[in-house]
């Protein structure tokens, strides 16, 4: 009798614990709201302009957003910049990076190393290359080294793609320089 009873005990204990539960839906897997339309691993983009090679961008993971014609880049992303004639001039090394597809306008994120052919190097948090103009930006703060050895400090930074024309708001910094 004392099994039976225990036995009864339990089953009740059991029938109160499943009434009382909540019985919350389970997620639609089926809504591919918020999620992207295409992901890849270890991909290379070549981004052309005219059928010309401007930019070669690899990175670990790939996610694309076809509605909002946006790509999100991450996991040790490296772009490759090219002049009009193809000649590579430029290297940006960023934790992640998110391109607009139509005008092909990227912005690096996270720990942004810049290394130009022409010697000049640029660190900074976000970086933004603007393909139409040709021009690389950022209103954060920025460490720029140059060619010569001189290491400026500044709070916003322009430049044409290559680094070779590039201005620094609110610089300071050390320089080798003698300016008159």
């Amino acid at each position: 009798m004392t099994v039976k009873k225990g036995l009864f005990l339990w089953l009740a204990f059991m029938g109160i614990f499943v009434a009382c539960s909540s019985t919350s839906e389970l997620p639609n897997t089926d809504s591919r709201e918020g999620r992207p339309d295409q992901e890849s691993w270890g991909v290379t983009i070549t981004m052309t302009e005219s059928g010309v090679k401007r930019a070669e961008i690899s990175a670990g993971h790939l996610q694309k957003f076809n509605e909002q014609n946006y790509t999100n880049l991450e996991n040790n992303v490296i772009v490759d910049l090219y002049n009009d004639r193809e000649v590579h001039t430029t290297r940006i090394y960023s934790d992640r990076a998110e391109v607009e597809e139509k005008s092909n306008f990227m912005r690096a994120i996270s720990h942004v190393v810049v290394l130009s052919d022409s010697g000049v190097n640029l660190y900074t948090d976000t970086l933004s290359w603007d393909n139409e103009e040709g021009q690389v930006y950022t209103e954060d703060s920025v460490m720029v080294t140059t060619e010569s050895g001189d290491t400026l400090y500044g709070i916003g930074f322009e430049s044409d793609a290559r680094m070779e024309h590039w201005t620094i708001d609110y610089p300071s910094g050390v320089t080798g320089k003698r300016y008159e």
